[in-house]
């Protein structure tokens, strides 16, 4: 009997291992099919041979006995093609990594097959069509799907709704339409869901979410969602967001949601709030001092109106506030200075008035500071200027007067812009400025400073763009400017909005004309513009009268001009014209007497081509140019 029994389990084993070899081959062989059908270009799947055991093929995994694949992950591998129906035989894959590829077309139904599905991530590829209901009909222990950044169309399928284990569902990014369906109230375990930039309609999914007990992120902007009450109320919504005791992430942007902010609003747990880009107006609720954990609360372009509430002070744990483009009046409260973790303050283009609070400058954080476009008055106070770790500040469009404190110089570690523009600051250019060595971008045009500024320019050594015009500024550029390594001629406003575009061409580093917006001074200016030519001393006086042909400045021109032939110099007398004429044009306070973009960029392409030796190259006069021939006359 015991030799009976043991005949029995040795058959029994020869069977399992038998059964076990055979569907290793099946893996195999749909693996191999699988690579047939779609290009390598990078060789990701070299080693996907015959001869090569299936459990050691590139970006496969099997379980612990090697007895079944259960992994295929092929990320960012560059492949291209349809995804092989073929993958279905994998009766035992648990995990399927596609994203990050180049395939098209749909997912195969077949794929319904693969009953032990965990994870399914087709993201970022070129898949279109709807996503097949099929698919879902074994989705017992479907946990992750992420088909986001694809060209899915149609609506949701209903059948989602019935892979009750669904821990993620990510479909962003896609042409989706319609309504999320209303099966999706079944899936009790859901913790994230990103349905984001689609073409989803119907109102706010409130009866949804009370029935996500887990959920921790939710995701829905730029979708055609209205908010209850036929777009009137967010009361409902957030409401029933309060039954999801773990949320943390909230993303409704560019949704064009209406109402007013509910006092729901303030859910403890949450950590990111984004609702910019909608229409709700009305102040915002005191009780948002109770979004204790917030770190990001963005409210920007929106409707709102009435003062800052102070209660945002209490929100200890913030680090970055967007508050811009609403309406907003009244005072910048002066308890944001409470805010110890503020790294980002956007308070821009609002109707906020009084003083900047200098308190401001106890915030050892902040890095990025927008309050331009308000109706702030008083001077820059010099305490702002100790947020040493500022990397962008932008004060611009404002009523600010005084003089630019001297502590600016102590912001050394901007390295993105600083923007003090249409204020009303006075008094001599500060050589502080000069000490900002890593400011890449400087602007404060639109001023009433005054003083030689020139002979400072060249410390700043990191400047990309920098605008100095309409103030009272005079002086020569310096031997030094050469020290500008970043600069580029094109980015430089110096006097009334004249771009020196001449760097293109090779003609000159810098073209400025002192008198126009910016004072006439600056002494030792007589004959610069000697070698140039009487047409183009003609053209700069008979065009803006007040310009005097000395006050055109720029020596570094004058040195290179004398070292060239006279028909190099004709050639650089003619482009510099023709190219100041343009920057006149350019800067009429008349639009209809401006040239547009694609004239002004033909123009300048064919200045171009003459100077590159083209010399039958003549200007069309759709500028309103004097049409001369770029002859030798």
């Amino acid at each position: 009997m015991a030799y009976i029994r043991l005949f029995f389990i040795l058959l029994l084993l020869r069977l399992v291992s038998a059964y076990q070899h055979h569907s290793l081959l099946q893996d195999k062989a749909a693996l191999l099919a699988f690579k047939k059908s779609i290009l390598d270009p990078t060789s990701a799947l070299a080693n996907w041979k015959d001869d090569v055991h299936v459990c050691n093929f590139t970006r496969i995994k099997c379980n612990e006995q090697h007895h079944r694949v259960m992994e295929i992950d092929l990320s960012s591998s560059q492949l291209v093609g349809k995804i092989s129906p073929f993958i279905s035989n994998l009766t035992r894959l648990r995990r399927l990594k596609l994203n990050e590829n180049q395939f098209y077309g749909t997912i195969p139904p077949e794929l319904s097959s693969l009953r032990y599905l965990i994870v399914f991530i087709v993201m970022d590829n070129n898949l279109t069509g709807t996503l097949p209901p099929s698919f879902f009909s074994n989705c017992s222990n479907l946990k992750v799907i992420d088909a986001s950044l694809n060209y899915f169309t149609g609506q949701i399928p209903a059948q989602i709704g019935d892979c009750a284990t669904l821990w993620s569902l990510n479909l962003y990014n896609n042409n989706f339409t319609g309504q999320l369906p209303a099966s999706f109230t079944n899936i009790t375990s859901l913790s994230s869901l990103d349905v984001g930039y689609n073409f989803l309609s119907g109102e706010l999914p409130s009866d949804m979410v009370r029935n996500w007990p887990n959920l921790t992120n939710l995701y829905l902007s730029y979708n055609n969602m209205s908010s209850h009450g036929n777009n009137t109320n967010l009361y409902p919504f957030f409401a029933a967001l309060r039954n999801c005791t773990d949320l943390k992430e909230v993303a409704l942007d560019g949704m064009g949601l209406g109402g007013t902010l509910p006092s729901s609003i303030a859910h403890p747990s949450l950590k990111f709030l984004d609702l910019q880009a909608n229409r709700i107006f009305g102040p915002i609720p005191r009780e948002i001092g109770n979004l204790s954990n917030i770190t990001e609360l963005s409210l920007t372009s929106n409707l709102l109106n009435g003062a800052i509430p102070e209660e945002i002070s209490l929100l200890s744990m913030l680090e970055r506030l967007f508050l811009s483009h609403n309406f907003f009046s009244g005072r910048i409260p002066v308890t944001l200075s409470k805010l110890k973790h503020l790294g980002l303050v956007d308070l821009a283009n609002n109707k906020l008035s009084g003083e900047i609070p200098g308190s401001l400058g106890d915030l050892g954080q902040l890095s990025y500071l927008f309050l331009n476009n308000n109706l702030l008055s008083g001077s820059i106070p010099s305490k702002l200027l100790n947020c040493e770790n500022l990397y962008k500040l932008d004060l611009s469009y404002n009523q600010l007067i005084g003089r630019i404190p001297p502590q600016i110089a102590e912001l050394r570690e901007i390295r993105i812009f600083i923007n003090l523009s249409h204020n009303h600051l006075q008094g001599p250019w500060p050589i502080e400025l000069s000490k900002l060595a890593n400011v890449l971008e400087m602007d404060i045009s639109s001023n009433n400073l005054s003083g030689n500024i020139f002979p400072q320019i060249s410390s700043c050594i990191a400047v990309t763009t920098i605008n100095f015009s309409h103030n009272s500024l005079q002086g020569l550029l310096p031997d030094s400017l050469g020290d500008l390594r970043n600069l580029q001629p094109s980015n430089v406003l110096l006097n009334d909005d004249m771009t020196a575009l001449v760097s293109d061409f090779g003609i000159a580093r810098l073209l400025m004309t002192v008198g126009a917006g910016n004072g006439g001074g600056g002494g030792g200016g007589g004959g610069v513009i000697e070698n140039m030519g009487n047409s183009t001393a003609n053209m700069l006086t008979g065009s803006i009268g007040y310009i005097a042909p000395e006050k055109v400045v720029d020596s570094c021109l004058i040195r290179a001009s004398r070292d060239q032939s006279a028909e190099v110099r004709r050639m650089w007398e003619v482009a510099i014209g023709e190219l100041i004429e343009l920057g006149i044009l350019c800067t009429q306070e008349t639009p209809s007497n401006r040239p547009t973009m694609l004239d002004a960029a033909d123009d300048l392409d064919r200045l171009k081509r003459y100077l590159s030796g083209d010399t039958t190259v003549t200007f069309a006069s759709s500028l309103g140019f004097s049409s001369s021939t770029l002859s030798n006359d």
